[in-house]
């Protein structure tokens, strides 16, 4: 069997080794790597590319101050520097996504072709989720995939966070200032900054209980 590479060692390294942090020092993150951060959680895939998620630096006092009472005062949004907040957007498929077909045509990763029946086709599919009450849930989804990304490279960079699923979504609405947006969803909170603690690994459970061939189970 081939060796692995250098990169590859290096990506299962730092996958084995994040830890969801719950406190941080105060120390702010250089906003030329947060920056960057952010850039390497979207380029992660999404349904369509329409690239529906976003993501909301809160950085500022009050704004912090909001997502710890969302939170229900939990320690690691009020102590780290930053808090990421993924936002799924369900209606980004009614939304003029030309740029997207575009790029991705001048970029000649799609054939003029492809990008010019993919609108039409994009909606056919996002229409049929709607009917099936499925339209937020595919959002999330892609929003999921962005912070995954986010947290591996912020362990890269030497960061840590914690994903976090603990809040009061109305409360994470107003704080970012979508009260009023039904098709924007929060999909999760990373709070992003330099560890004041060290966690161990929990372990993980028994590979044969939960890895399986073909169907599911043993």
């Amino acid at each position: 069997m081939q060796s692995p590479t250098t990169d590859h060692a290096t990506v299962s390294r730092i996958i084995r080794a994040r830890r969801s942090i719950r406190h941080y020092r105060p120390d702010p993150v250089p906003a030329d790597l947060l920056h960057e951060l952010v850039e390497l959680a979207l380029e992660a895939p999404s349904s369509f590319n329409l690239q529906a998620r976003s993501v909301v630096v809160v950085s500022g006092e009050q704004g912090r101050k909001a997502l710890t009472e969302a939170t229900g005062g939990q320690p690691h949004p009020q102590e780290a520097p930053v808090t990421l907040v993924f936002v799924a957007e369900s209606g980004a498929w009614r939304e003029d996504r030309t740029d997207v077909w575009e790029t991705a045509t001048r970029l000649g990763a799609w054939s003029p072709r492809f990008a010019a029946f993919s609108p039409q086709d994009a909606r056919l599919f996002h229409e049929d989720l709607r009917g099936r009450g499925l339209e937020r849930e595919y959002a999330v989804k892609d929003a999921m995939i962005a912070a995954s990304f986010l947290m591996i490279a912020a362990e890269a960079a030497g960061l840590a966070t914690s994903p976090m699923n603990g809040w009061d979504e109305a409360e994470v609405k107003r704080a970012i200032g979508v009260a009023d947006r039904p098709d924007l969803h929060i999909a999760l909170l990373v709070p992003l900054g330099y560890p004041a603690e060290t966690r161990r690994h929990p372990g993980r459970r028994d590979l044969s209980l939960t890895r399986f061939a073909e169907t599911y189970g043993r």
